[in-house]
């Protein structure tokens, strides 16, 4: 007679934070206007904004956040609300 033997698996399920929020171009902004929002909305800094910026002007967006939902709405309204053009996806 065989014995069998059961383990206990436990799994962990990762909460995805794969949610981004795309900056689009358009033919309104400044970069200068880009720059200071991106460092003011989105935390960061002088050049990480710089290179955000030329990204969306050269390649027509760029993803600028990722993170949970919760924390990239408010920062997405922001981008909205001055002007930008940005989606979570």
């Amino acid at each position: 007679m065989s014995t069998k033997v059961l383990e206990e698996v436990q799994v962990e399920e990762a909460v995805s934070t794969n949610n981004e929020i795309v900056l689009f171009n358009d033919d309104v902004n400044t970069f200068d206007h880009v720059i200071e929002t991106l460092i003011r909305v989105c935390s960061h800094t002088a050049e990480q904004a710089e290179q955000c910026a030329l990204l969306v002007h050269y390649k027509g967006k760029c993803t600028v956040k990722t993170g949970a939902i919760a924390d990239l709405e408010p920062q997405c309204s922001s981008l909205l609300q001055a002007g930008l053009s940005a989606e979570i996806i």
